[in-house]
């Protein structure tokens, strides 16, 4: 016992030295186990929202695809034919075409001076439907793709909130059946309200462009090109910038209800997931990269018509050249096939290949800055 007792004497600081070592290192082991622990189910929860997240970027790759289909197969096949309808009934050129025949058969029925000016309203009214055609096509196509794909990623967002992603942006409430359906409806206020206005603001340019071509003119495919392109220079140019956009949509509901605001504050109007949905697409519209856009596709669109076959075949074609009056009733025929429907509409398709619309809707629908 004594023997313990002095062995204990000469050896206790070593003994407690080397506890207190081992002691620490199973403190520092046990916290190394735990933070290496942690450390583990960071990652596997970081993995589990890569993974995540890609599932949702593929998934929404595979809406935005869904949806253009959707703007080709069903939205823009409902609005285009009623405008075309429209077109044709506010810009008929049947009338001056069939008094020009019969001046012509019956020499005596018109004057040199009403021949005159029945020439001068068909040149005129010619290329005002042909440009009208041209920017009613380009733009309704762009206008719808811009509407689907903007309600189509808040309605994705909407349903995809659940899965809870880092990669999905806070968003709005849920919008409602109803105010998708009206905010789609919105195409067709080019043909119900908006025509009347960009008619005469076409007329306008038009004239302002063909008030020194003559009937006797040489036109061939570039001084055609030209033409067009001038007109649509000079209507674009009209008034305030992006004047078009309300041939196009209705009124910014903001200024409408700001307006109503300040002179009834006790009761102020509601602002809608629909007015919010309008304004974000006149946003889009009146932005500097849909205007590139629309430049490129009218450019586009104006390229192909000139080329028609409408135009290179029969008695001498575009391409060699003719006088402006063999060319005002070929003008007049081939405008119909700018606004057909969409399954046989090549303009559209020449649209849709332009490669920078492709990239612009692609941005807009990942919410990027394309407005």
């Amino acid at each position: 016992m004594l023997y313990l007792r002095d062995l204990w004497r000469r050896h206790r600081r070593k003994v407690l030295v080397t506890a207190g070592v081992l002691g620490s290192g199973y403190l520092l082991y046990k916290l190394y186990d735990a933070h290496k622990r942690r450390l583990i189910d960071l990652e596997r929860q970081l993995a589990n929202e890569r993974e995540n997240d890609e599932f949702i970027k593929a998934q929404m790759q595979l809406h935005f695809e869904n949806i253009q289909r959707v703007a080709d197969t069903t939205t823009l096949p409902h609005a285009m034919p009623y405008l075309s309808c429209r077109i044709a009934e506010d810009l008929n050129l049947s009338h001056l075409m069939e008094r020009l025949v019969k001046g012509k058969d019956q020499p005596n029925s018109l004057s040199s001076s009403e021949k005159l000016e029945l020439w001068d309203r068909l040149k005129i009214l010619s290329f005002t439907r042909m440009v009208v055609s041209i920017w009613a096509v380009t733009i309704l196509s762009l206008y719808i793709r811009v509407q689907v794909n903007i309600l189509g990623r808040h309605l994705y967002i909407d349903t995809a909130r659940g899965l809870g992603s880092s990669y999905l942006l806070e968003e709005a409430d849920l919008i409602d059946r109803d105010d998708q359906q009206k905010f789609l409806a919105s195409a067709d206020f080019l043909a119900n309200h908006g025509l009347p206005k960009l008619i005469s603001s076409m007329q306008t340019a038009a004239t302002e462009v063909l008030k020194a071509k003559q009937l006797r003119d040489f036109f061939n495919t570039a001084i055609l090109h030209e033409t067009i392109m001038q007109i649509l220079d000079v209507f674009l140019s009209m008034g305030s910038p992006h004047h078009w956009v309300d041939c196009l949509m209705p009124e910014d509901p903001r200024l409408y209800k700001l307006a109503k605001t300040s002179s009834d504050e006790t009761n102020p109007p509601e602002f809608t997931k629909f007015d919010q949905l309008m304004v974000e697409t006149r946003e889009v519209l009146s932005s500097a990269e849909f205007s590139n856009v629309v430049e490129l596709s009218l450019k586009a669109v104006a390229k192909a018509l000139v080329e028609e076959k409408g135009f290179q075949s029969g008695g001498g074609n575009l391409t060699n050249g003719m006088p402006l009056a063999r060319l005002l009733p070929r003008i007049a025929q081939i405008c119909p096939t700018l606004v057909e429907e969409p399954s046989k509409n090549q303009f559209i398709q020449i649209i849709q290949s332009v490669p920078e619309v492709g990239l612009f809707f692609t941005l807009l629908y990942s919410n990027m800055s394309a407005s």
